[in-house]
């Protein structure tokens, strides 16, 4: 089966509204699905924009359509300023606001419920790898994580590889070990909901992604995208991302 590979970037707590807007004015015509999610303040302003194949996502969602959660945001609120996709479990929300595979699992109920596409992180430690655990750390955060999920999804559903000890830290894993953690992955969806959902999800690696390392990571046959964070901050590198990936396809 046959995919587009995709970029999906994560601003995190970055750029202003008018700082954002003026990004993404500036970045190369895109050939292939690129996704943006951007803080809370910028989603309608650029959705607003209508960049052909730029889709503007959000960072998170509380699961609760509305009600007293001060401070939160509501998958209805997020649809209705433009967003077509919401990132869920970041490990970010798991480690600094202790969120759990059971939270995290009505989040990802919850973007389907109001029609915006999941995109599941998943990703171990340096401690969980020292230890021998990965596999076992990332099974669970899957299969929890996508408890009561219907088969029926997954064409609409994106699950992101990233493992804790290299987002931000540059110490990407290698291309062919970022290989086999996905092919474990689409195996597990095989085994637990059929063989076409395994091949209708997207599974994106992230963690210290850079221009450098998106060729090799694009040759893998289990790795769909990437999940870029600095490296879509900065127009120079992002662009040059873009380029990458248009040239492969072009």
């Amino acid at each position: 089966m046959s995919k587009q590979f995709r970029v999906v970037c994560n601003w995190k707590m970055n750029k202003t509204i008018s700082e954002a807007v003026s990004f993404v004015k500036e970045i190369p015509p895109l050939l292939a699905p690129n996704y943006i999610a951007v803080p809370f303040t910028a989603l309608n302003a650029l959705a607003s924009l209508d960049i052909p194949m730029l889709q503007i996502g959000a960072q998170n969602i509380y699961p609760q359509p509305e009600g007293a959660f001060t401070g939160e945001i509501s998958a209805p609120q997020v649809r209705e300023a433009g967003a077509e996709f919401v990132i869920v479990g970041h490990s970010e929300r798991r480690q600094l606001f202790a969120e759990t595979n059971e939270f995290i699992n009505k989040k990802v109920k919850a973007a389907i419920l109001h029609d915006l596409l999941p995109i599941l992180c998943i990703g171990e430690s340096a401690l969980d790898r020292e230890n021998g655990q990965a596999a076992e750390v990332l099974k669970t955060q899957l299969l929890e994580s996508l408890k009561e999920i219907e088969p029926k999804t997954f064409r609409n559903l994106g699950i992101a590889y990233e493992p804790v000890w290299a987002i931000g830290t540059g110490k990407a894993s290698t291309a062919q070990s970022a290989q086999e953690v996905h092919f474990m992955l689409r195996n597990l969806i095989q085994e637990h909901w059929g063989e076409d959902e395994a091949q209708e999800v997207f599974i994106l690696y992230g963690g210290s992604v850079s221009p450098d390392s998106i060729e090799e990571l694009m040759k893998q046959p289990d790795i769909d995208g990437v999940l870029v964070g600095g490296a879509s901050l900065k127009i120079k590198t992002y662009s040059k991302i873009i380029e990458l990936v248009r040239g492969d396809l072009s």
